[in-house]
């Protein structure tokens, strides 16, 4: 069985307490949306397993949303069906009950993600399709230079995408998915080129990574960052990042069909 903490959230992050404010910086933004739909292969009934406040969702035409978060399933928008309050580990579903599954940016998140992964694929009868990142080439963003526990968190956090390809099993494929400049879904990447975007708390606690260090490294980073923006220091080593149209980075989507 999943501990669960105060707020019901599984897994290694309370968004009781970093959740709030959640979807006003992690909004969908649809040109990752169409790789996700792309993914999906037009299934009709689809299950997003550890839904959040439901990015993504019109990727599919009927989406059953499961998340263990009281407060992420309040953030929902009143136009998306209700979530169902259950884990990955243990779906409440009949074998085969859905035409395709997604999970999105919530893998690193659960507790025994091959369970999890296992578990999907049980109830899945077509593509399942993952949006992760690969945790080799998280700490060859930028921040990993002010922030490296940040991102050496991440690395940790994520699981090895050939782990995740044997726990579904059939036929699998990875593919990279470019992040837009402008895009609107604020993982840390997503800032690649604003940085300055990285100095708002809010915007930071969006992401949960940040939520595994402690205030000396948020405020050395916030320094330091601060510091280099004012010098010239950053735009002299990533400056041609801030009109670079896309990045290539470690975000991707893993999918397989049985």
């Amino acid at each position: 069985m999943n501990a669960r903490t105060q707020d019901g959230s599984a897994g290694d992050v309370d968004y009781g307490a970093v959740g709030t404010g959640y979807a006003s910086y992690r909004r969908p933004d649809p040109r990752v949306a169409r790789f996700i739909a792309e993914a999906l292969d037009g299934a009709r009934t689809v299950l997003n397993v550890g839904a959040g406040a439901g990015s993504y969702e019109n990727a599919a035409r009927a989406v059953t949303a499961v998340e263990p978060s009281e407060s992420m399933r309040a953030q929902r928008p009143a136009r998306l069906a209700r979530a169902v309050d259950a884990v990955a580990e243990s779906l409440p579903f009949g074998d085969g009950e859905f035409d395709g599954a997604m999970t999105l940016f919530s893998v690193h998140q659960w507790n025994d993600v091959t369970a999890g992964l296992r578990e999907m694929r049980r109830v899945t009868r077509g593509p399942v399709v993952v949006l992760t990142c690969d945790p080799k080439l998280v700490r060859d963003f930028w921040l990993h230079e002010y922030a490296p526990e940040v991102l050496d968190t991440e690395a940790r956090r994520y699981p090895p995408i050939e782990d995740m390809a044997a726990a579904l099993g059939g036929s699998g494929t990875v593919q990279t998915v470019p992040i837009p400049l402008d895009c609107t879904d604020g993982f840390n990447e997503a800032y690649y080129g604003r940085p300055e975007m990285l100095l708002d708390p809010a915007a930071r606690q969006a992401c949960s990574a940040w939520s595994f260090v402690d205030d000396g490294v948020r405020e050395r980073f916030d320094g330091t960052l601060r510091r280099d923006l004012e010098s010239g220091a950053w735009d002299d080593r990533f400056g041609h990042l801030r009109t670079q149209a896309t990045y290539q980075g470690s975000l991707v989507i893993v999918r397989a069909t049985p």
